[in-house]
């Protein structure tokens, strides 16, 4: 066996069951679950309908390009979006649909890091848990940029030592935040790529809740759009990485994209032909139309600003708690452990949260999700009104 397998913790979900293990919530309760980002908003009838539609096409191998029309539609989303000329945006070279974000941050750990070098993998702690998993599994040592209330969410770059940038073969990013919700700002992004300039490493850009913000007029900057309005018209050392699970409510379609620096594109390419990954038809052609549609983007939206407003207003008087800046999570501080609040809070009013250090890691003395808890607001508005009310209850009544 692959002996980097027992550098492996077990999932956060894993150890969530585990932590709830023994209690027995009140029957009379129906289960809200805020602990995964799963949207529960209706899937767009035009995405499920074009996937039927185009179910004869499972009778022939997907390539792992995709079809053209799939890279086209999102070259055209991509341009429209962020700005960018999009007779610049080259579909042949520069785009590949994925089955899902997950996947392909994972897989792209594995092509880009060169394990004869004793890499470093850098990554936000706390983070997406497939950041590490590619690490360990890439023969990468993982070293995590903790983000606190004290940093405001940001990592301190300038804190990492030169020994360790030296050795940084990529770095994950991910913005708005997963958990925190925080916008990494432009100065923030701009320092990045000069670093990666400095020390020659990749960064991997994780955009996948980049179409969930409050207000419509300030969209969340794209590492694409801010490398473009520098003047990097190619793209050097960029890799975003785009979904349509959290922007069109689709989680189970498996769909996004990888995009960016074409010379590295071209490596991760080679991987997924071997890595057998390639997107079944009907899912592609489903794709096209879900890129190619904003109306029900804006809709989705309208029904997290409304989950929001309402949660905060009846969360904020009795826990530390801000709206973020962005996606659709809520990081509140915890009046005890992290861990201890969840399952009591399971236990009380049936309403299950996942511990922020679940999320995270100890490092450099602190381990940043220690007294907070992850709330995904996916599920319907009035099951989400229901579970803040069932919290401030909890933490008034213990």
């Amino acid at each position: 066996m692959n002996p980097d397998l027992e550098r492996l913790q077990s999932y956060p979900f894993e150890k969530l069951a585990h932590l709830k293990a023994g209690c027995k919530p009140p029957a009379h309760l129906a289960h809200i679950a805020l602990s995964i980002g799963e949207p529960q908003h209706p899937t767009p009838s035009f995405v499920s309908e074009e996937l039927m539609t185009h179910m004869h096409t499972l009778s022939n191998y997907p390539t792992t390009r995709g079809i053209v029309p799939l890279r086209n539609a999102i070259a055209d989303w991509l341009s429209q979006r962020f700005n960018l000329p999009r007779s610049e945006i080259d579909h042949e070279r520069q785009i590949l649909p994925v089955n899902g974000t997950r996947e392909a941050l994972f897989s792209f750990g594995q092509a880009v890091t060169d394990r004869t070098m004793k890499p470093i993998v850098m990554m936000p702690n706390p983070f997406y848990q497939i950041y590490e998993g590619a690490a360990l599994l890439a023969g990468a040592e993982p070293y995590f940029l903790n983000t606190t209330a004290n940093n405001n969410f940001i990592p301190e770059l300038d804190a990492v030592p030169a020994n360790i940038w030296q050795r940084c073969q990529l770095l994950y990013l991910c913005s708005p935040g997963n958990p925190t919700g925080k916008i990494l700002p432009r100065a923030f992004l701009e320092r990045v790529i000069a670093l990666a300039d400095e020390y020659d490493f990749v960064i991997a850009a994780d955009e996948c809740y980049s179409e969930i913000y409050p207000d419509e007029k300030q969209p969340p900057l794209g590492m694409l759009q801010l490398a473009w309005e520098m003047g990097r018209r190619d793209f050097k050392r960029i890799v975003v990485f785009h979904s349509l699970s959290k922007r069109s409510n689709v989680p189970g379609l498996r769909s996004g994209f990888v995009a960016g620096d074409k010379h590295v594109m071209d490596k991760f390419f080679l991987y997924r032909t071997y890595h057998g990954c390639a997107m079944p038809g009907p899912t592609q052609c489903a794709s096209v139309k879900a890129w190619q549609d904003e109306r029900h983007v804006l809709e989705n939206r309208s029904l997290y600003r409304q989950k929001f407003q309402a949660t905060l207003k009846i969360l904020s008087p009795v826990l530390d708690v801000k709206a973020p800046d962005a996606a659709f999570y809520l990081w509140p501080r915890t009046p005890v452990t992290d861990t201890q609040f969840a399952r009591e809070l399971f236990q009380a009013k049936n309403v299950t949260v996942l511990p922020g250090t679940f999320l995270s890691r100890s490092a450099h003395g602190v381990d940043p999700g220690h007294h907070h808890v992850r709330m995904a607001l996916v599920a319907p508005v009035s099951e989400c009104i229901e579970a803040a009310e069932r919290i401030r209850d909890f933490i008034r009544t213990g």
